[in-house]
């Protein structure tokens, strides 16, 4: 009896023990594969982004991008012809807030199918149909090279004043994002832009206050 009892045992073991292995292995090839329910494949990742989107939406990114790249090309110029300790620290955080914004950009567009604003702000922009003189803070070639050409003190005055025209640019247009807009992450940038530059407005008034008041 005690024998019949034991095998019975070891047989409802061995039962067990496969079941177990057999969930295991469902397991393991769900996380292995890709191929469980919960995972995206590119091409569903690459639908979500071009979904919900509207002419804003396209119309931001493609406004932005050249006016952002306009802001670095200002940046740059800081970092050699600036005197101010603290306007060449203003130029690389602008720098380095607003190229990857660029980027984030582009990979929506491209997702939308939309063209990607190429060359230089204030020239030729390709394949995009707006022209830089209508978007809000836009500096033109004049004022570019009025930047170009100043250096020292005269350079941090200019580029303050010039930047703080600009950024109120960018808020101008966010805000308009914002209002009009559909795509959730550019709505999210935008507030996000209306944020740090406006804090950064108030930044550049300050120091140009007191760049005046030294001169």
């Amino acid at each position: 009896m005690t024998s019949t009892r034991s095998r019975i045992r070891r047989a409802a073991l061995g039962v067990t023990a496969a079941a177990a292995a057999l969930v295991l292995a469902a397991c393991g090839s769900d996380d292995g594969s890709g191929t469980s329910t919960g995972d995206s494949s590119p091409s569903q990742t690459a639908e979500a982004e071009a979904g919900a989107h509207n002419d804003q939406d396209v119309s931001f990114a493609q406004d932005m991008i050249p006016h952002h790249q306009q802001a670095i090309q200002m940046s740059r110029m800081a970092a050699t012809q600036a005197s101010s300790a603290e306007v060449k620290d203003l130029a690389a955080r602008i720098e380095k807030a607003q190229d990857p914004e660029i980027e984030t950009m582009t990979g929506w567009l491209k997702a939308w199918g939309e063209d990607v604003p190429s060359g230089m702000p204030g020239m030729d922009h390709g394949g995009h149909s707006g022209d830089s003189s209508d978007m809000p803070g836009m500096m033109d070639s004049e004022d570019m090279d009025k930047l170009m050409d100043a250096s020292g003190a005269a350079f941090d005055t200019i580029f303050l004043t010039m930047m703080i025209e600009h950024h109120e640019g960018a808020v101008e247009m966010s805000t308009t994002e914002k209002g009009e807009g559909e795509y959730g992450p550019a709505k999210q940038l935008a507030d996000d832009i209306i944020a740090s530059q406006t804090a950064e407005i108030a930044e550049m008034k300050q120091m140009l206050g007191q760049s005046e008041g030294e001169n």
